[in-house]
């Protein structure tokens, strides 16, 4: 059961007009792509996709499953968006576990022994099977998939204290201060029974956030089911900010990246475009960058990321930046630790500066002007005699 109903507020205009998971990344992919291609990489036949935010793109993108090999005659690839009943007029998920209460039917016609539930947000590539086995080798009833991070970093997560075999004792939702750095992943193996019995109780609660990590851990430790904490040592990002996205772009650029993005035995799946090969001019330079399919680049590209059908004309320079499909920057301009989204135009001359710790965001069809334009801007705002002729010129 894979959580995409998120609107991803801190990537503000990214997700403006669809769900995080949807979101483009590393050249050619969306954030979802990692869970999807971690769940057919896993063996997992079938799988249900919660979506309520902005779900059209994310709908679509999905399909029935079909790019990830997902489509299979023993399972297949189920989108659930939220929907009424007979007992409500309106039934949006009201938190994470809410989410998979409102869809308990499904697991009931599933079926499965144990539940995987998964955030569709955060990039990251895990065999699940090896936490199966953890799972029922320890003989839990629930496991959760921890990373450490930084004590100093503690705070940002829900921590996990637990024992030498890895039972948890305690659960703390962002800690002032954390007495472990045992952070939880959002990824949860439940035995059916106890997620059904759980979820149920939860749904009666009035005083409930209706949350896996805030509420319903919690209520399972308090009655001693035995729920054990998962070590995961690999590459994991939530990718919530835009710092965040701009810095994972940038690790699949490193010499060594952590996540391997060529690994026949662990491909990263995703829809196809069916677009042309890219192309490099003649005079143009790349160095250190990924560029997708059907993108044209006459221009200087360093340590960035160039999704498909991006055009980058000759004299235009872009380093340490990710730009989304169909972008366009013309003749000229300049283009320095930016995010630019979908079908962006730098005109040209103009040049945009960003910097580590304060990357430049546009959102998708952002026009962003050359310098003739500001320079005849800036005359007509001197040439204004009132505040209402001003508000026309920047409005129009």
């Amino acid at each position: 059961m894979i959580l995409a109903g998120g609107k991803g507020s801190r990537l503000g205009v990214l997700t403006k007009n669809m769900a995080k998971p949807a979101v483009q990344f590393g050249a050619k992919y969306r954030i979802i792509d990692f869970t999807l291609s971690n769940c057919r990489n896993s063996g997992i036949d079938t799988v249900g996709i919660l979506t309520q935010y902005q779900p059209l793109e994310l709908n679509w993108y999905i399909g029935n499953g079909s790019s990830w090999d997902l489509d299979s005659d023993n399972g297949g690839t189920f989108v659930l968006p939220p929907y009424m009943n007979d007992k409500d007029s309106s039934n949006w998920y009201q938190g994470t576990a809410d989410a998979i209460y409102q869809n308990l039917n499904f697991l009931d016609m599933i079926n499965p022994k144990y539940v995987l539930i998964l955030s569709g947000d955060h990039i990251y590539t895990m065999d699940y099977g090896t936490m199966l086995a953890f799972h029922k080798k320890h003989k839990a009833k629930v496991t959760v998939s921890t990373l450490r991070v930084p004590l100093s970093e503690a705070t940002r997560f829900g921590i996990m204290n637990a024992g030498d075999n890895m039972r948890i004792k305690e659960f703390e939702e962002k800690p002032a201060h954390p007495k472990s750095d045992l952070a939880s992943m959002g990824i949860y193996i439940f035995d059916k029974d106890v997620l059904k019995k759980y979820l149920v109780e939860d749904a009666a609660r009035e005083d409930s956030d209706h949350d896996f990590g805030k509420n319903i851990i919690p209520r399972l430790l308090q009655d001693n089911v035995p729920v054990y904490a998962y070590p995961f040592e690999g590459y994991w990002k939530d990718v919530g900010t835009f710092e965040s996205l701009w810095q994972a772009n940038m690790d699949l650029l490193s010499d060594n990246p952590p996540i391997s993005l060529n690994n026949p035995k662990w491909r990263i799946y995703s829809g196809s475009q069916a677009l042309p090969p890219h192309y490099v001019g003649p005079k143009a330079s790349v160095i250190s960058s990924l560029a997708g399919e059907g993108s044209v680049i006459e221009g200087k590209v360093y340590h960035s990321v160039v999704f498909y059908s991006v055009v980058i004309e000759e004299g235009a320079e872009v380093i340490d930046s990710v730009l989304m499909p169909g972008t366009v920057v013309k003749k000229g301009a300049v283009v320095d630790h930016c995010i630019l989204g979908e079908r962006c135009l730098v005109e040209s001359g103009c040049e945009i500066h960003g910097k580590a710790g304060a990357i430049k965001v546009f959102g998708n069809d952002a026009i962003i002007p050359g310098p003739e334009f500001m320079q005849k801007t800036e005359t007509l705002l001197k040439g204004a005699k009132s505040d209402k002729e001003k508000g026309e010129v920047v409005n129009g």
